[in-house]
């Protein structure tokens, strides 16, 4: 079969690698001169099976509404003019419940685990580097009331097979000695040694390359236009370069027996133009890459603050610090007062947490700290849509919110399964497809 890939980020990039295993001729196709050049270029680092807990939960709503008039809240909603933003905050709310938090648990892990297992042997199969750290991965509380939680969530993930557990701060101090200095504010925390780290932007281009080598074709630098539709079925793809040529810029058509969408946010509008309508909605999310200035100092455990809700991650001889959810549209500026506040924050957290550990300064202080924001494709479930639209050739593989370099490898190894006609090994409600846990919320949500 011949098929098309929209998006060169981690999604799209292991969709076509396990395509091309699978003897697909593949097209993939980017507006970026190069893979992963947007939701995947900076990211938290974390491949994180075991911290894979859906943002609607039970007390969701009132801390949402609390954290709205603070710049540097974890989850920051700031309404607009967007019925599809009302929409998507309305289903967010339906799964703020214990039982849909369970479910959506159980299908978030079910698809990390298998997705753990696929990018061992992605990388045992190519040989990839990528600053990879397989030294688990902790979290650390600030609070009583906090620690005291995490304790259910380490029972609910345990429930589902993954190896969490609770440590208290003596315990956590020797698994990373770093944070001695931040030790008397740290109550206890919990510990995965299975979770590793790495770049996904290295990763991810690093794959793009061999797939490149294997024989696809990359058309870098075009536009998606349109998905040409006739009866029920997407006949072709227009694009067009971005780059004006001698003979000036010319749309042209790509056809091919299926077309997988893994454009991340910018999935949504160009499925609903062809009548596919899927509830995935952008999620503004930030990160910061300081120096280090004392490396000796710097954590090797990739760590997840709760106090901020910020990940940690030693990249060589950087430290890659990410977070927050701005659900406040396409906006994707890092100049404004708000964007620079939540950038601040994490230089500032960091230094709290690790003193002189990093170059935190500021560019106007002479600090080069690799601000960047992205745009996380989010569901109200936390679950993606992987598999077979309603129309005909047009597959989905999207909507992977923070989750997208942990689910990465195993969401692109499900869908090549899917459309060359097998059935992944796991329990997971894939579009399209019945007899699954998730069969029925899924049809709820994309109808």
């Amino acid at each position: 079969m011949k098929t098309i890939v929209l998006g060169a980020g981690i999604i799209g990039i292991s969709t076509a690698w396990h395509l091309l295993e699978r003897g697909h001729e593949v097209i993939v196709i980017d507006r970026q001169p190069d893979a992963a050049l947007e939701t995947s270029f900076a990211n938290a680092a974390q491949i994180s099976v075991s911290y894979c807990e859906p943002w609607a939960n039970r007390e969701a709503p009132l801390k949402a509404l609390k954290w709205m008039f603070d710049k540097e809240a974890p989850l920051l909603f700031r309404p607009q003019m967007d019925w599809q933003q009302w929409r998507w905050g309305l289903q967010f709310l339906a799964q703020c419940n214990d039982a849909a938090f369970e479910r959506n648990v159980q299908q978030i892990v079910a698809l990390g685990a298998y997705s753990h297992a696929a990018l061992k042997d992605l990388v045992s199969t190519t040989g990839i580097e990528y600053n990879r750290l397989e030294r688990g991965i902790a979290h650390f509380y600030t609070d009583q009331k906090s620690f005291d939680a995490a304790g259910h969530a380490v029972e609910l993930m345990r429930k589902h097979g993954v190896q969490r557990r609770l440590v208290s701060r003596d315990e956590l101090l020797k698994i990373e000695p770093a944070f001695k200095a931040y030790g008397d504010k740290i109550t206890g925390g919990t510990y995965t040694s299975t979770d590793e780290s790495g770049d996904a932007r290295v990763f991810t281009q690093e794959l793009a390359r061999r797939c490149m080598a294997r024989g696809a074709q990359f058309l870098y630098g075009h536009d998606v236009l349109r998905l040409n539709k006739i009866g029920n079925a997407i006949d072709s793809v227009a694009v067009m370069p971005k780059q004006t040529s001698a003979g000036g810029k010319k749309d042209f058509i790509l056809k091919a027996d299926a077309v997988v969408v893994a454009c991340g946010s910018y999935s949504a509008p160009l499925l609903r133009s062809v009548g596919v309508d899927l509830p995935i909605y952008p999620g503004k999310g930030y990160s910061a890459t300081f120096p280090l200035l004392k490396p000796e100092g710097a954590p090797m455990v990739s760590t997840i603050d709760d106090g901020k809700k910020i990940a940690m991650s030693r990249l060589g001889n950087y430290l890659r610090v990410a977070g927050t959810i701005e659900l406040n549209g396409w906006d994707l500026t890092l100049d404004s007062s708000l964007a620079r506040a939540r950038c601040h924050m994490l230089s500032r957290r960091i230094e709290a947490i690790l003193p002189g550990v990093c170059d935190t300064r500021t560019p106007e202080q002479g600090g080069d700290p690799q601000y960047w924001t992205g745009l996380r494709p989010a569901t109200p479930t936390n679950i993606p849509f992987i598999g077979q639209t309603r129309v005909g050739k047009l597959w989905v593989n999207a909507g992977h919110g923070t989750l997208g370099w942990t689910h990465g490898a195993g969401s692109g190894k499900a869908l090549a399964e899917l459309i060359s006609g097998e059935q992944p090994a796991m329990n997971f409600g894939f579009l399209g497809h019945h007899g699954s846990a998730r069969r029925a919320s899924a049809t709820a949500l994309a109808a």
